[in-house]
């Protein structure tokens, strides 16, 4: 079911709710620091308090820093400023709204503010109600940059992912293979690539229909991952086709974990519509540690069509195909 506006801004509220927005705020004076305190309690933020601008910057460096920080211009170790400039130099994410509190009044100090990239200032004495209103448009602003952040990484995961099956897609799993090659090649080390086929697949959409023939894509793909260790990359190259990148194999380290991709689909029924059949795969495995990705593809590729031939459910390796041509 589609989330309206409204329903995203129901669990915004209801988050916000069980979890505070945690705002800095760094001032040397214990009354101002008394005050900003209990203001931002009542407020219904969680304040976290430093006493100089030395304090304040190793917060803010910190990975799980507050997103939102009201700044004394005037302080010991670092001036609000010179925070101001270090925060934006580190150009970190997600985006930290700084608000400077200060009791100039010349623009060019104002200028000057802005420029090292604060967000917002408040001239000292400021009114608490103006203060909560500036809390509250930093808060605002925010929340937009989050549901931005949000759609872009929807967007990069609709780029790179496979829609079906949620591994990565064509694209994405051949630069991987790109990045592991040129990384081998770099450290003297193999890389392996496994291109796996699932036995008969067409005939579960002859028999059980297209939703069916989609489910075991997606269960198939899920075994695959659960077969691969964690650095390994798994894509679906194509139809029933799948491709596992294997940083660091050798030929045995590379058919063990063709092995274990050949148990991980063959080894459990699959099942559509409470009807449980199984599957098998065939896998073609190719391994060097240094060469073209097109050639590792087609040797992985000729390796697949022999396992096929073969009588399928079976891994073939490019280095035995030589094995038996000597014969």
């Amino acid at each position: 079911m589609a989330t309206t506006n409204c329903d995203t801004a129901g669990l915004l509220a209801l988050c916000q709710a069980q979890h505070p927005m945690r705002v800095l705020a760094a001032e040397d004076n214990p009354v101002f620091q008394s005050m900003l305190k209990t203001m931002l309690t009542r407020w219904g933020y969680q304040a976290v308090m430093a006493r100089d601008g030395s304090e304040a910057w190793s917060i803010l460096e910190r990975p799980d820093a507050p997103r939102l920080a009201v700044l004394d211009w005037m302080m010991p170790g670092m001036d609000g400023v010179e925070i101001c400039r270090q925060v934006r130099a580190a150009n970190r994410e997600p985006y930290i709204y700084i608000l400077l509190l200060t009791a100039r009044t010349e623009s060019q100090d104002l200028i000057e503010g802005m420029d090292a990239g604060a967000d917002d200032y408040l001239t000292k004495p400021f009114n608490a109600h103006e203060l909560r209103v500036r809390i509250r448009a930093g808060r605002r602003i925010l929340e937009l940059q989050e549901q931005l952040l949000q759609a872009r990484e929807a967007l990069r995961e609709q780029a790179t992912h496979d829609g079906l099956t949620g591994l990565l897609n064509r694209t994405r799993i051949l630069e991987k293979l790109d990045d592991e090659l040129a990384r081998g090649a770099r450290e003297q080390s193999p890389v392996g690539v496994l291109m796996i086929d699932l036995d008969r697949f067409k005939t579960v959409n002859d028999s059980q229909g297209h939703l069916a023939g989609d489910a075991v894509l997606r269960e198939a793909a899920m075994r695959l991952k659960s077969a691969s260790r964690r650095y390994d990359s798994v894509g679906r190259y194509g139809g029933e086709e799948f491709l596992i990148v294997l940083p660091g194999c050798d030929a045995a380290a590379a058919r063990a974990q063709a092995e274990r991709v050949l148990y991980g689909i063959a080894g459990t029924p699959f099942r559509a519509d409470s009807r449980p059949f199984l599957m098998t795969c065939s896998v073609g495995l190719a391994c060097s540690p240094d060469c073209a990705p097109g050639l590792l593809l087609r040797e992985a590729d000729d390796a697949l069509y022999q396992a096929k031939a073969l009588g399928r459910n079976r891994v073939v390796s490019h280095s035995e195909m030589h094995v038996v041509a000597g014969d």
